[in-house]
């Protein structure tokens, strides 16, 4: 039951239709490249206007802010790590994004929620255990949080929504 509420999508985060899209953002939280950079140019002055309150946000951690010109009502915006090679805790670090995402998304009442593949572009995380973290994160928070209807896991090619397809596949 579970997995039917995730949804595996290869498209732009900016055009999806949810609660709530998530920004794999840097710690400044006013934009960069990648996703990050997408979302700020699609959002509009306002997000920027906005992350400048919020004083950053540490990897791991995730904040809430208006989805201003987006089709989401709101951004979550999460710091994934920096791959280092695995012995820097990056796993533990990229699980606790998405639990902040999915704990910010309870205490706001939202039902929907869309992921890029957080901390997988720039930040060099390896797709194929980036996407058993999202998976397990993801199977988790839909199991503890019935007013959860909707996980969209937006990728940003093919290989990734392959990774996601596998990890959906080992424990299913």
């Amino acid at each position: 039951m579970v997995d039917e509420k995730i949804e595996l999508v290869v498209a732009d985060i900016t055009t999806i239709q949810a609660d709530a899209i998530v920004n794999a953002a840097n710690q400044s939280l006013l934009g960069g490249g990648g996703v990050d950079g997408a979302i700020h140019r699609a959002a509009g002055p306002g997000l920027l206007g906005e992350c400048r309150k919020l004083g950053g946000c540490a990897p791991g951690d995730a904040k809430i802010t208006g989805g201003y010109n987006l089709p989401a009502a709101h951004v979550i915006h999460t710091v994934g790590p920096v791959w280092q090679g695995g012995g820097g805790n990056e796993s533990e670090l990229l699980g606790d994004c998405y639990r902040r995402c999915f704990e910010l998304a309870a205490e706001h009442g939202l039902q929907s929620l869309a992921f890029p593949a957080i901390s997988t572009g720039a930040y060099g995380f390896p797709g194929d255990k980036a996407a058993v973290i999202a998976i397990t994160r993801t199977r988790q928070a839909l199991a503890d949080n019935p007013n959860l209807d909707r996980v969209v896991l937006v990728c940003f090619n093919p290989a990734t929504r392959q990774a996601y397809e596998k990890a959906l596949n080992l424990n299913p």
